[in-house]
């Protein structure tokens, strides 16, 4: 019966801002994706700080019979690499808090999309309600227009 009553289809007024969080949404999720991946590295640079430092520790162990100036060279290369442990776990812990943020943005993110989506939904649903009521007074009118031809005939 829509060729009788002319209901205007649904458009959603703010279907550009909800395309616009929906793609905010979907850049947060990408960075939190790149930031954890950036992270999954340096927690690799630790441990690859960290196993070299305990091969140092265990090549000094090992040379017995070292004359004076290997062991201060030992040394200072275990304190090099000490220090490259120490600045990879400083960049880790950078690395964490940045995943934190991108974790942070995109949970803003999808909050903001999905409160605009919902909207959207209640919307759709008023206007289904509103088609269905403008339709269903038509219908009345017609079977009014129908039984008053019956009943004068």
């Amino acid at each position: 019966m829509t060729g009788l009553v002319s209901v205007r289809p649904f458009q959603f007024r703010l279907e550009r801002v909800r395309a616009l969080r929906e793609r905010a949404e979907q850049r947060a999720s990408e960075e939190l994706a790149a930031s954890l991946a950036h992270q999954r590295r340096g927690e690799e640079e630790l441990h690859a700080a960290a196993q070299r430092v305990a091969e140092a520790r265990e090549g000094r162990r090992a040379a017995c019979h070292a004359s004076g100036a290997d062991l201060l060279a030992m040394q200072a290369y275990i304190e090099r690499t000490q220090r490259a442990q120490h600045a990879a776990a400083l960049d880790l812990g950078r690395r964490e808090a940045e995943v934190d943020a991108r974790r942070a943005a995109l949970v803003h993110a999808a909050r903001e999309h999905r409160a605009l989506t919902r909207l959207e939904q209640r919307k759709r649903e008023e206007h289904a309600l509103h088609s269905a009521r403008i339709e269903g007074a038509a219908m009345d009118e017609l079977a009014l227009a129908v039984h008053r031809r019956s009943v004068n005939a």
